[in-house]
């Protein structure tokens, strides 16, 4: 209850009204309502602003991965383009998804339970008319999948869903791993339907149509990492120990890059004559003299000068000095 005034504070406010003291929208009113926000404790909201952020950024570049093996696949230009990342229940992700798909279900150790892949009827039909002999720009009627339509589905996805790997490497290790396909998504089971779950949806640009695939991640299967989705946490560039990390993660990478090292011994020019009478035991002039350091090439690309010799058995090269690449001509 608001406090009651005495008469002679009314008095004074009426006073320093009268007086020009006091502006009448300086009056203290009374104070407003504090706003309350609505929660449904049926529908916990448990990933954070960050967490979808950071999710929506490593399926942005799945996005792009999978553009360049659809168009792989089915030999035409295929964008894929991420659409929403949104929290919602397990149920409604099921009410959302028409009936019959394509549910397929995978794990993702070391993300922890079942991950869902649904596949939209339009996409799934489109892409097996094309890899049939169609041209994929059909219009299709809904009907239930049959044994060749699921196999060949299931080859399709089986590669979408190993791209994942690629997606994730940059904050996590993970192995796709492919349980099963269901048609029916209500009779999948697989979580209680008030679970929250993160939604990523995609569409697919294929010539003149445009679908959607979806993929559903529940909060228990990423619930012991989410501390590594953190943008914050991902994208920490003070951090030393993170930067040293990524640094021998790209060394090791570089590390098993094969290399084409080619000793250059001299160079002539002869004729197309000479080359076809050339007999084994003859002998062919260099433009470089024995005592002359040789040129060693990567992939075909001055890199150094050395000396050729001996190493027990073997011919080796002994490296003398780096070539400057500043130097167009090097005396």
């Amino acid at each position: 209850m608001a406090d009651v005034l005495s008469q002679s504070e009314i008095d004074s406010l009426l006073a320093a009204l009268s007086a020009g003291e006091l502006n009448p929208d300086e009056v203290p009113k009374e104070e407003e309502k504090q706003k309350v926000k609505p929660y449904d404790f049926r529908s916990p909201q448990k990933f954070s602003k960050d967490h979808l952020r950071t999710l929506e950024l490593i399926h942005d570049n799945y996005a792009r991965i999978i553009s360049s093996y659809l168009t792989a696949q089915v030999r035409n230009n295929v964008k894929v383009k991420i659409e929403s990342v949104q929290q919602i229940t397990y149920e409604e992700f099921i009410h959302s998804v028409p009936n019959p798909t394509i549910l397929t279900i995978f794990k993702m150790p070391p993300l922890s339970g079942s991950i869902l892949f649904e596949t939209n009827p339009e996409f799934v039909f489109e892409i097996i008319d094309v890899l049939l002999g169609g041209r994929g720009n059909g219009k299709y009627k809904i009907r239930e999948f049959t044994d060749i339509d699921k196999n060949i589905i299931k080859v399709i996805n089986a590669g979408l869903i190993g791209n994942l790997k690629l997606a994730w490497e940059d904050v996590l290790e993970v192995e796709p791993e492919i349980e099963g396909i269901e048609t029916n998504p209500a009779l999948n089971q697989t979580l209680a339907p008030n679970e929250p779950v993160a939604l990523i949806t995609f569409s697919v640009e294929m010539g003149k149509s445009n679908t959607f695939i979806n993929i559903c991640i529940p909060y228990l299967s990423i619930e012991k990492v989410l501390d590594k989705l953190v943008v914050q946490y991902w994208f920490q560039e003070n951090n030393e120990s993170v930067l040293q990390e990524s640094r021998g993660k790209l060394r090791e990478r570089l590390n098993v890059v094969n290399m084409k090292l080619t000793a250059v011994l001299g160079e002539t020019v002869i004729t197309i004559d000479q080359f076809l009478r050339l007999r084994i035991g003859d002998v062919l002039t260099l433009d470089e003299k024995t005592i002359s350091p040789i040129k060693l090439m990567v992939e075909d690309q001055p890199y150094c000068y050395g000396k050729p010799g001996v190493i027990g058995k073997n011919m080796g090269v002994q490296v003398l000095d780096i070539i400057d690449k500043d130097v167009e001509n090097y005396e």
